[in-house]
């Protein structure tokens, strides 16, 4: 797992990271067969798709990490998690780090937020202050096992503070010991484009450039910015957390409208992943494979 670690880090160093959110083990299959060389695990993908519930911090650290661990034994690329507000104070920032390690991922992000959040993309939030968020982060920290674990800090300060506390609060989390910052909710390239650079020429505790992210959440305050125009203002991981949900649900509310009305799914077989296709995804040839070596060539069953 370190080494997987450790390349996570090497990608983000390389260039830019672009992460589809996966809101389960399947999707996530999907986008790594895709070709992408991370998932992104959405706190609101895993509210709203798993649970059924807005992401307005309802979830829990365990269900979190089991909806973690299931995404991460599912494909061999890392994975990077949206830990919420760290599920409470800086005590419970340090087990999460510990509990999502455990669960296979490469890293994680915490936000600064007070308790119950809200979505980023959402009115009337609220901001700690600099100092809680400090120690939640210097505890993240020294609670990782593996110092190849990624741990990014997310400041909404933007919307509530203005741009230029954002930027303050992203000099104070690198010093706290974070890898790197998510800006959430710009609402303009310029913004974008002023936050990296004010991050230009800084340095993490370790030494290296911090990892910047970039959301590009859809229907929310941020323009949607070409991967290539991010990746030139200096951001490293550009995450599309809710767009394989999104396109999902879109799909899955047309079949149903289309069923109730016509009584048949018929119309629907050439927009369908046949079962074909849905069992290459699952590598179910390569476990028939085992089962066959398990009992002598024998088919089971």
């Amino acid at each position: 797992m370190s080494d997987l670690r450790m390349g996570f880090r090497k990608l983000c160093r390389r260039g830019v990271v672009p992460m589809p959110g996966a809101f389960n083990a399947l999707c996530a299959r999907a986008i790594e067969r895709a070709g992408f060389e991370a998932v992104y695990v959405s706190g609101a993908g895993m509210s709203n798709a798993v649970y059924g519930l807005p992401d307005v911090g309802l979830t829990t650290l365990s269900e979190c990490a089991v909806h973690v661990r299931a995404i991460a034994g599912a494909v061999r690329v890392p994975v990077l998690v949206d830990a919420d507000t760290g599920f409470g104070e800086a005590i419970n920032a340090a087990r999460t780090v510990t509990e999502l390690q455990s669960a296979g991922a490469a890293g994680m992000h915490l936000e600064d937020q007070i308790l119950p959040k809200k979505c980023g993309h959402l009115d009337g939030k609220e901001v700690v202050p600099v100092d809680a968020m400090v120690e939640k982060i210097r505890a993240a920290v020294a609670a990782r096992g593996d110092p190849e674990f990624v741990i990014l800090a997310r400041t909404d300060a933007a919307a509530v503070e203005g741009l230029d506390a954002a930027i303050q609060r992203g000099r104070e989390y690198l010093n706290a010991g974070a890898d790197g910052l998510f800006p959430e909710a710009m609402t303009s390239a310029d913004d974008f484009r002023r936050f990296a650079r004010a991050f230009e020429h800084a340095q993490t505790v370790g030494g290296e450039r911090p990892i910047l992210l970039a959301n590009m959440t859809e229907f929310g305050k941020s323009p949607l910015l070409p991967l290539s125009e991010l990746a030139e203002m200096g951001y490293r991981i550009v995450i599309y957390p809710q767009t394989a949900l999104r396109v999902a649900f879109g799909a899955i509310e047309h079949l149903l409208a289309d069923l109730r009305r016509d009584g048949s799914q018929a119309g629907w077989l050439e927009r369908m992943q046949t079962r074909k296709e849905l069992y290459d995804l699952l590598d179910y040839d390569g476990l028939a494979a085992i089962d066959r070596a398990a009992t002598g060539g024998a088919a089971s069953g």
